[in-house]
């Protein structure tokens, strides 16, 4: 049989599903950082869009477009430490794969737009996909930047 691809690609080998080898001890513990950190990203999102929805009395969603300009930020602070060395690279994974994984949400932004489109506000939905599309960019820009220059 041929090797499988994540022998080749990796030196610990992550094969848990072909059953061709076992998971590292190493490798299961940045697993289950992720997992965690990706359980503590989707709490902090439901706390966070839910504070920012009962406050803000706007049709745009503003709770899921702060998390989701938050997160691009955040990602490109974490890559930017990352490739400085500031945090390692497990660090960087278990954060920005746990954490904003589970923190940032396309699709809860996708839904929102399709609510809006279907209770007649296209304008609305529009300016919602294109601030969170533009900010993100902005502002993962500006994460990267800020890390580079810390």
């Amino acid at each position: 049989m041929a090797p499988d691809v994540a022998c080749i690609r990796h030196r610990e080998p992550f094969l848990l599903f072909s059953g061709k080898s076992t998971m590292t001890l190493s490798t299961f513990a940045l697993t289950l950082a992720i997992g965690l950190a990706g359980a503590i990203g989707a709490l902090v999102r439901y706390l966070l869009g839910r504070f920012v929805a009962e406050r803000a009395g706007t049709q745009i969603p503003l709770g899921t477009l702060l998390i989701n300009i938050s997160g691009a930020f955040l990602i490109g602070l974490f890559f930017s430490l990352a490739g400085q060395r500031v945090i390692s690279s497990a660090v960087q994974v278990t954060l920005a794969t746990g954490f904003l994984g589970g923190y940032t949400t396309f699709s809860t932004m996708s839904w929102e737009s399709m609510q809006l489109i279907r209770g007649g506000s296209l304008r609305a939905s529009f300016i919602y996909i294109g601030s969170t599309v533009f900010l993100g960019l902005l502002a993962a820009a500006f994460g990267l930047t800020l890390g580079w220059w810390l």
